[in-house]
């Protein structure tokens, strides 16, 4: 009996080392996805920030000052640059510049100054919420081309351009966080 006890003893000796070692084994692979799992959720960040460097990647200068002011929730000198950098691709003084002018505007240029306002306002400033507003008021390429003068003025109030029956200066604005969805840019 004793060489049976004995046997068994040093069968369960074994089979315990062999579910240690299994054990071990496991708990490296844990570990090692818990650091994958780590690299995994650092991801999404990891690809905001490949888009951003994409987004400028065309002609980064061009767009840098107006990233910075827009980090730097500056949205007066935001909306300065950005007239500024439309001008620049027009070729045109600001008195020339034709609703034509911004029909031929490149899209992508237009894009990416559109995703640099919403991404730093937190998608409250932007063409995008410009045209959303102009569209949820009936307005559309029709409209535009013919000037629709009454629904203009109707979504220029609606962004805080317009007060009291007239178009407000630049210098009556609000450049807060504050304003109106879609107020900025607005020159």
């Amino acid at each position: 009996m004793s060489q049976d006890s004995d046997r068994i003893v040093e069968q369960l000796t074994t089979q315990l080392r062999t579910i240690q070692e299994q054990l071990s084994k496991l708990t490296r692979r844990f570990d090692d996805l818990e650091h994958n799992l780590g690299e995994v959720s650092r991801l999404p960040a990891k690809i905001c920030q490949l888009e951003d460097d994409l987004m400028l990647l065309g002609d980064r200068y061009r767009y840098q000052d107006l990233q910075k002011y827009l980090v730097d929730k500056n949205w007066f000198e935001a909306d300065k640059e950005t007239i500024r950098l439309i001008l620049a691709v027009t070729s045109k003084e600001i008195e020339e510049l034709t609703p034509e002018d911004i029909q031929r505007f490149p899209c992508n240029d237009l894009m990416v100054i559109d995703r640099l306002w919403l991404k730093y306002s937190d998608g409250r400033f932007g063409f995008s919420p410009q045209l959303k507003a102009y569209q949820e008021l009936g307005g559309n390429f029709d409209t535009t081309i013919e000037q629709n003068q009454q629904l203009i003025e109707t979504w220029g109030e609606g962004l805080g351009w317009r007060k009291d029956n007239r178009w407000l200066p630049c210098s009556e604005l609000d450049f807060s966080l504050n304003a109106p969805i879609g107020c900025h840019p607005s020159r």
